[in-house]
């Protein structure tokens, strides 16, 4: 099969996307690497370009997205889709979606300019603000009272609006849920608003309600490989963040059940476009038999029809973790 990996310059030097692609090479498929701020992208020709998949590695606000919807627009697989990867990235859109479809999230704020965040109602303190751009863990500030948004320095060149969330009570360490398709891993995680606090980053066991909720967060957002920042509050599970291709760290043989993933879901989309076709030819030239059989039906209360089989997903490659770091030259892989 064949992919093209869209992969923004922040990504450049990360093992995240880049090892999936070798191993994809490894395993005998073609992989081009395309970073959207080095390349003029022809929008003609994309049906041309044959490719079974986009994958793509984005920043919040880079153009990597724009690709992706014109191939999609184009009628190519995408991995995450577009508008799931939309969702998510801007913070304040997943916000206020997760909350409406009734997900576990903390009262959220949005704010145009980091002045605002005074007129938020002091009872709703402590308030963690977060740049609805960012990234990483990145321009993350907690504030425990109105008093402190005379020291809060949030504003910058990368900064575009901001979120104000309520901040929820744990025990001040992040869970974080790796999802691969209905496959959930959890990874303990420092926080950054406890940088004080000591953990260790390590593979979790799985609670039921985490596996219930990740895989529930993936139904909604219309997602196939992400993962979600959680907390746990006296109330249970709480989602804060939800990202579309993370770094899948302490996820066990991340780089193949990840590959694997990539290369079920595009097999998926080529059946079904094969399928269409074919569905179209038949109904063309079987359309008078069509009739003729109902026609029969109608005289004798026979049916002839057959109970759909489903067709059960495929065996992933079995083949050994690849642990190919650094970084990836832009054109193909071969």
């Amino acid at each position: 099969m064949r992919f093209c990996f869209i992969v923004e310059a922040n990504y450049r030097l990360e093992s995240m996307p880049t090892v999936i692609a070798r191993q994809l090479v490894q395993w005998g498929h073609a992989v081009d690497i395309l970073e959207p701020s080095n390349t003029v992208t022809s929008l003609c020709d994309l049906k041309e370009q044959v490719y079974d998949a986009y994958v793509l590695k984005t920043v919040s606000d880079g153009p990597g997205l724009c690709i992706l919807e014109a191939a999609e627009a184009a009628g190519i697989p995408t991995i995450n889709n577009s508008r799931a990867i939309r969702l998510v990235r801007d913070k304040s859109l997943c916000a206020a979606f997760a909350y409406a479809q009734g997900l576990p999230f903390p009262r959220s704020y949005f704010v145009a300019n980091s002045e605002l965040l005074k007129k938020i109602p002091q009872e709703d303190y402590p308030l963690v603000v977060k740049p609805t751009n960012g990234s990483s863990g990145r321009g993350i500030h907690l504030v425990n009272s109105p008093a402190q948004l005379a020291e809060l320095k949030v504003d910058g060149p990368s900064v575009c609006f901001f979120l104000a969330q309520c901040y929820v009570e744990n025990p001040g360490y992040d869970i974080k849920l790796y999802v691969i398709g209905k496959d959930v891993y959890a990874v303990s995680r420092e926080s950054p608003l406890h940088p004080d606090l000591e953990v260790t980053n390590r593979l979790l066991p799985l609670k039921p309600e985490w596996l219930s909720l990740a895989r529930r967060v993936g139904e909604i957002f219309g997602l196939d490989i992400y993962g979600l920042d959680v907390l746990e509050s006296s109330t249970g599970p709480v989602v804060v963040d939800i990202n579309d291709f993370p770094s899948f760290e302490r996820v066990p043989r991340a780089v193949s059940r990840v590959a694997g993933y990539v290369l079920h879901l595009a097999k998926e989309a080529k059946l079904k476009r094969q399928e269409q076709p074919r569905a179209r030819g038949a109904v063309n030239r079987e359309g008078p038999q069509k009739l003729a059989k109902a026609d029969r039906r109608k005289r004798t209360g026979v049916s002839s029809e057959v109970p759909q089989v489903t067709r059960e997903e495929p065996i992933r490659p079995g083949v050994a973790e690849t642990q190919t770091s650094g970084e990836l030259p832009v054109g193909k892989l071969r």
